[in-house]
């Protein structure tokens, strides 16, 4: 007999069943995971050897949680990872508003239904995937909300007096008992408000109205907040973060892998444009490397971070921008390319804080320099690191390139061409195609064209070709060629 079949508290008695609290839950099946070699947090990239380690030794210490970090570090989802560490299948008083434990009911309702039937209490059953509250904590929460108030037309259908406590409402923490109850931008929720939280958190109480209900609520805790919160918007009240057991800083991915990794398999893309489209490996480099450049940037708000969700909705834009142009040219395959970046640039400037000097120069302008900055940092992975300043006798491994722009007055790149056009464009060139044998031979044939571009862009980056945007696409000439034919 399956134990979600069983229907009444004796047949619960029978079956061996051992209750025990949310906390306990999560610590022995957290130990088995653990001694299983299993992790419970798949699909975190990153924090196997900070956060994760952490979060482990706070459930194992049965400790309420504080993850602390900037936007886009994964806090809501590590939260909800945790449901996977809940049993199954838990019992609860059928009809109570608060999934009482038949072995220990708090609320009056199962008390006296218990008292009432005795083994033949009905029973249900509440699966792990209904075990997960979760509430934005706005300046427009009220202690109501979360921790209830008398409800007047439940009095009156009952005809009790507002002195009898089943004229209560429970709000959304008792309704939440046994559960996992996360409340998201903790500095957010006023400091009155943070203040009904202490003796939850504590000693089990909740007061409503005037009456104080021992009801020794069984919950896990887990708030989440941003840094900057705690001067900026608002605070954690002391006495609240004394009362919760560890708080645990996140952060961004170490590395452009990491990063990448979280990008692919966050990315919402359907089969037809992932066959469709062909991305080079550096392609999705670069994409991360923006990120990284837009954390550093002095036109961008570091107390607000960059969100991993800008790289995520980046390589969603990236891919349709050269969606777009291959089903504009009837094309059934096409290559992402470097042009196409500009295609993201509306996925960056929405999601970055802007300092007064980016405000000044503008979100576009800030965009355009992050991707060219991006491009500038990994150029040295792939080809000759190029020096500001050159010994006299030193061989240019770039001026043949720099020579033929030179000599032929650059050439334009439209967002739209046909492949074929693109390819015959840049295939003209003859330096790129031998700076690329010479430099890159191992690459994949494939993603040689990219490269090209990339070496143009670089060359852009550092100073030996100029670049002009237009409303059509790119055109790429010799640095001084303009200032030349003025005179």
């Amino acid at each position: 007999m399956k134990i979600e079949n069983i229907k009444t508290f004796g047949e619960l008695k029978q079956s061996g069943y051992v209750s025990k609290g949310i906390k306990s839950e999560l610590r022995d099946n957290l130990k088995k995971s653990i001694q299983s070699g299993k992790s419970a947090f798949e699909g975190i990239h990153g924090f196997e050897n900070t956060v994760i380690p952490e979060l482990e030794r706070a459930i194992l210490s049965r400790h309420n949680i504080n993850l602390l970090g900037l936007r886009g570090q994964a806090k809501t989802r590590l939260a909800r990872l945790m449901v996977g560490l809940l049993d199954e299948w838990i019992p609860f008083v059928k009809g109570s508003e608060i999934n009482d434990d038949p072995f220990h009911p708090i609320s009056r309702f199962a008390k006296d239904l218990i008292a009432e039937k005795g083994d033949d209490t009905p029973i249900e059953w509440l699966h792990r995937d209904e075990r997960f509250f979760e509430k934005l904590a706005t300046p427009d929460v009220t202690v109501a909300d979360l921790i209830g108030d008398i409800d007047p037309i439940k009095a009156a259908n009952l005809k009790l007096s507002y002195a009898d406590d089943r004229v209560l409402h429970f709000g959304m923490i008792p309704r939440a008992n046994r559960c996992i109850f996360v409340i998201n931008e903790l500095p957010d929720l006023q400091a009155r408000i943070q203040v009904a939280l202490f003796n939850i958190l504590q000693e089990g109480d909740i007061q409503i109205r005037g009456f104080k209900l021992r009801m020794p609520l069984d919950m896990q805790f887990v708030f989440t907040a941003n840094p900057e919160d705690y001067t900026n918007r608002g605070s954690i009240v002391t006495p609240l973060k004394d009362r919760i057991g560890s708080q645990i800083l996140t952060h961004y991915p170490e590395n452009i892998t990491i990063a990448r990794t979280i990008t692919e398999q966050e990315a919402k893309l359907d089969k037809r444009q992932s066959e469709l489209v062909y991305v080079p490996a550096l392609a999705k480099d670069i994409l991360e490397q923006i990120a990284f450049e837009a954390r550093e940037s002095e036109y961008i708000d570091p107390k607000s971070g960059v969100s991993a969700r800008m790289s995520i909705t980046a390589f969603e834009n990236l891919l349709s921008t050269a969606e777009r142009r291959a089903l504009m040219n009837g094309e059934e395959q096409t290559t992402v390319r470097l042009t196409d970046f500009m295609g993201i640039i509306p996925s960056i400037t929405g999601k970055v804080e802007l300092v007064y000097e980016g405000e000044q120069e503008g979100a576009a302008f800030v965009a355009q320099t992050l991707i060219g900055q991006a491009v500038k940092t990994l150029f040295e992975n792939y080809f000759p690191k190029i020096e500001k300043l050159n010994h006299p006798n030193a061989v240019d491994p770039y001026q043949e390139i720099t020579d033929w722009f030179f000599n032929e007055s650059g050439f334009e790149l439209t967002d739209d061409s046909t492949t074929a056009i693109y390819n015959s464009i840049i295939d003209e060139i003859a330096p790129l195609n031998n700076f690329i044998e010479k430099y890159q031979p191992t690459s994949l044939v494939e993603d040689r064209r990219f490269l090209k571009e990339f070496l143009l862009w670089g060359l852009v980056e550092h100073k030996k070709l100029s670049k002009e945007r237009y409303a059509e696409g790119t055109m790429f000439k010799d640095l001084y060629g303009n200032y030349i034919s003025k005179f």
